[in-house]
Protein backbone atom coordinates (compact mmCIF):
# COMPACT_ATOMS: atom_id res chain seq x y z
CA UNK A 1 0.00 0.00 0.00
CA UNK A 2 1.13 3.33 -0.83
CA UNK A 3 -0.43 6.59 -0.10
CA UNK A 4 0.37 9.44 -2.62
CA UNK A 5 -0.21 12.40 -0.35
CA UNK A 6 1.05 15.82 -1.77
CA UNK A 7 4.27 16.74 0.14
CA UNK A 8 3.18 19.38 1.67
CA UNK A 9 0.12 17.53 3.37
CA UNK A 10 2.45 14.72 4.31
CA UNK A 11 2.75 14.64 8.17
CA UNK A 12 6.39 13.18 7.75
CA UNK A 13 8.32 15.07 5.08
CA UNK A 14 11.43 12.83 5.55
CA UNK A 15 12.52 9.41 7.31
CA UNK A 16 16.04 9.18 7.81
CA UNK A 17 16.78 5.70 7.80
CA UNK A 18 20.60 3.69 9.01
CA UNK A 19 21.31 0.77 6.63
CA UNK A 20 22.96 -0.83 9.29
CA UNK A 21 22.49 -1.13 13.64
CA UNK A 22 26.66 -1.08 13.76
CA UNK A 23 27.61 1.90 15.84
CA UNK A 24 29.33 4.71 13.53
CA UNK A 25 26.01 3.92 11.23
CA UNK A 26 24.05 5.04 13.94
CA UNK A 27 25.97 7.42 14.85
CA UNK A 28 25.84 9.56 11.61
CA UNK A 29 22.46 8.85 11.41
CA UNK A 30 21.25 10.63 14.48
CA UNK A 31 23.51 13.47 13.82
CA UNK A 32 21.65 13.76 10.42
CA UNK A 33 18.26 13.41 12.08
CA UNK A 34 18.45 15.59 14.85
CA UNK A 35 19.49 18.19 11.98
CA UNK A 36 16.95 17.75 9.59
CA UNK A 37 13.56 17.30 12.59
CA UNK A 38 14.75 21.18 13.12
CA UNK A 39 12.98 21.84 9.48
CA UNK A 40 10.66 19.53 9.39
CA UNK A 41 8.94 16.47 11.20
CA UNK A 42 11.08 13.89 10.43
CA UNK A 43 10.80 10.04 11.58
CA UNK A 44 14.24 8.11 12.47
CA UNK A 45 13.54 4.04 11.95
CA UNK A 46 16.56 0.92 12.59
CA UNK A 47 13.82 -1.35 12.97
CA UNK A 48 13.93 -4.56 10.85
CA UNK A 49 15.22 -5.09 7.29
CA UNK A 50 15.82 -1.54 5.18
CA UNK A 51 13.31 -2.58 2.50
CA UNK A 52 10.18 -3.02 5.61
CA UNK A 53 11.58 0.33 6.86
CA UNK A 54 10.55 1.89 3.10
CA UNK A 55 7.60 0.18 2.95
CA UNK A 56 6.29 1.68 6.08
CA UNK A 57 6.72 4.94 5.31
CA UNK A 58 5.53 4.83 1.97
CA UNK A 59 2.31 3.66 3.85
CA UNK A 60 2.21 6.49 6.23
CA UNK A 61 2.95 8.69 2.98
CA UNK A 62 6.38 10.24 3.60
CA UNK A 63 7.96 11.77 0.37
CA UNK A 64 10.97 10.80 0.80
CA UNK A 65 13.52 8.47 2.84
CA UNK A 66 17.31 9.33 3.46
CA UNK A 67 19.63 6.22 4.14
CA UNK A 68 22.85 6.30 5.97
CA UNK A 69 25.10 3.08 4.64
CA UNK A 70 28.51 2.72 5.55
CA UNK A 71 29.94 4.09 2.69
CA UNK A 72 28.86 7.48 3.62
CA UNK A 73 31.37 7.01 6.92
CA UNK A 74 33.76 7.24 4.05
CA UNK A 75 32.50 9.72 1.01
CA UNK A 76 30.15 11.86 3.15
CA UNK A 77 27.47 11.56 1.23
CA UNK A 78 24.02 9.42 1.44
CA UNK A 79 20.76 8.31 -0.54
CA UNK A 80 17.55 9.97 -1.00
CA UNK A 81 14.71 7.82 -2.54
CA UNK A 82 11.43 9.09 -3.74
CA UNK A 83 7.93 7.64 -2.55
CA UNK A 84 6.06 7.08 -5.86
CA UNK A 85 8.91 6.31 -7.56
CA UNK A 86 11.08 4.40 -5.93
CA UNK A 87 14.41 6.19 -7.86
CA UNK A 88 17.56 7.16 -5.62
CA UNK A 89 20.04 9.88 -5.92
CA UNK A 90 23.16 10.13 -3.71
CA UNK A 91 24.57 13.48 -3.02
CA UNK A 92 26.93 15.02 -0.11
CA UNK A 93 25.36 15.55 3.32
CA UNK A 94 26.73 18.83 3.13
CA UNK A 95 24.07 19.64 0.15
CA UNK A 96 21.21 17.63 2.09
CA UNK A 97 18.92 20.00 3.67
CA UNK A 98 19.10 22.24 0.61
CA UNK A 99 18.43 19.29 -1.81
CA UNK A 100 15.36 18.32 0.08
CA UNK A 101 13.87 22.01 0.63
CA UNK A 102 13.89 22.10 -3.13
CA UNK A 103 12.53 18.42 -3.91
CA UNK A 104 9.83 19.03 -1.35
CA UNK A 105 8.67 22.43 -2.94
CA UNK A 106 8.55 20.47 -6.27
CA UNK A 107 12.03 20.23 -7.65
CA UNK A 108 12.53 17.19 -10.09
CA UNK A 109 13.85 14.55 -8.50
CA UNK A 110 16.81 14.00 -11.16
CA UNK A 111 17.65 17.75 -10.75
CA UNK A 112 20.99 16.85 -8.73
CA UNK A 113 23.23 19.69 -6.43
CA UNK A 114 26.66 19.91 -6.86
CA UNK A 115 28.55 16.44 -6.41
CA UNK A 116 25.23 14.75 -6.57
CA UNK A 117 24.17 11.37 -8.55
CA UNK A 118 21.47 9.26 -10.19
CA UNK A 119 21.87 6.15 -7.34
CA UNK A 120 19.28 3.94 -8.90
CA UNK A 121 16.07 4.85 -11.50
CA UNK A 122 13.14 2.73 -11.43
CA UNK A 123 11.85 1.98 -15.16
CA UNK A 124 8.24 2.54 -15.06
CA UNK A 125 5.98 0.10 -17.13
CA UNK A 126 2.65 1.51 -18.99
CA UNK A 127 0.09 -0.90 -18.02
Amino acid sequence: MLLHLHPSLAPIKVAVLPLSKKEPVVKLTKEIYADLRQCWMVQYDDAQSIGRRYRRQDEIGTPFCVTVDFQSLEDNQVTIRERDTMNQIRLPISELKTTLTAKLAGEDLFVLPPGGQIWKEEKVVDK
